[in-house]
């Protein structure tokens, strides 16, 4: 079989069944354990998977620039955020992260809202400004440009201080294995303080995100309160977990 065509088929397997195990498909391939090993960190090389201990997983596809990421799935983004907008009540306290999907949701809030949002993205809190009942706290510290959102020790240390009814965080993969995840350690551990500040966790996943993984954890699916979807509940999602198709 020739390498470019197994490495096909590795692809095509990884997007139906969710994960490749190397002696699986050298088994499946007819070939070595290392040759499948050696395809995989190829494909990972070009950004088309992840490699985790014995095979490898899909890799989330948000990888780009946020400009890029704002013009992706722009209807499915703007669903996402009337189904959460159903979240918010008066006088809640709502730390909501950064992340093109979050953007779509000032437009969503009704305008008599009354709460305070805490948040680290300078655009998200510019957008609110309409909203004249909504108390707005603004994190700062050093941009972080391919989020554009406020991140390092300054902004951690403060997130450390705060408890919030409910956080709103941007995830670039979810999945059954991993759990959440994105693709920086600094924001990964940022958005790991988030879920600690928070009584609930909130996460909008546009479907290239459901089933994808990146390479820094955050948080288990254990600590996932409600997922926003528009597709119907993931077979994988915990029992404690509430879904809504948006």
């Amino acid at each position: 079989m020739l390498t470019t065509h197994r490495r096909a088929l590795l692809l095509e397997r990884l997007a139906t069944t969710g994960r490749i195990v190397a002696t699986e498909a050298a088994a499946a391939f007819g070939t070595s354990e290392d040759t499948i090993r050696r395809d995989l960190r190829e494909l990972a090389a070009e950004g088309h998977l992840l490699r985790v201990h014995g095979g490898a997983l899909p890799l989330s596809p948000t990888h780009r620039p946020f400009a890029d990421r704002a013009a992706i799935a722009q209807d499915e983004k703007r669903r996402l955020a009337h189904g959460a907008a159903r979240l918010f009540r008066n006088g809640m306290t709502i730390v909501v992260d950064g992340g093109t999907t979050h953007q779509c949701l000032p437009d969503a809030l009704p305008r008599d809202l009354s709460c305070t949002v805490i948040t680290h993205s300078p655009a998200f809190a510019a957008a609110l400004e309409g909203h004249a009942g909504i108390d707005i706290i603004l994190i700062g510290g050093r941009i972080f440009r391919h989020s554009m959102v406020a991140a390092g020790p300054v902004a951690q240390e403060a997130y450390s201080r705060l408890r919030a009814d409910l956080c709103l965080l941007g995830v670039t993969g979810i999945h059954t294995e991993t759990g959440l995840t994105t693709g920086d350690p600094e924001e990964a551990a940022l958005k790991a303080t988030l879920v600690r500040s928070a009584a609930e966790v909130a996460v909008l996943a546009t479907s290239d995100k459901l089933g994808a993984t990146s390479p820094w954890a955050i948080a288990p699916l254990s600590a996932l309160g409600t997922l926003i979807t528009t597709t119907p509940r993931p077979d994988w999602l915990p029992a404690g977990a509430a879904h809504h198709m948006a």
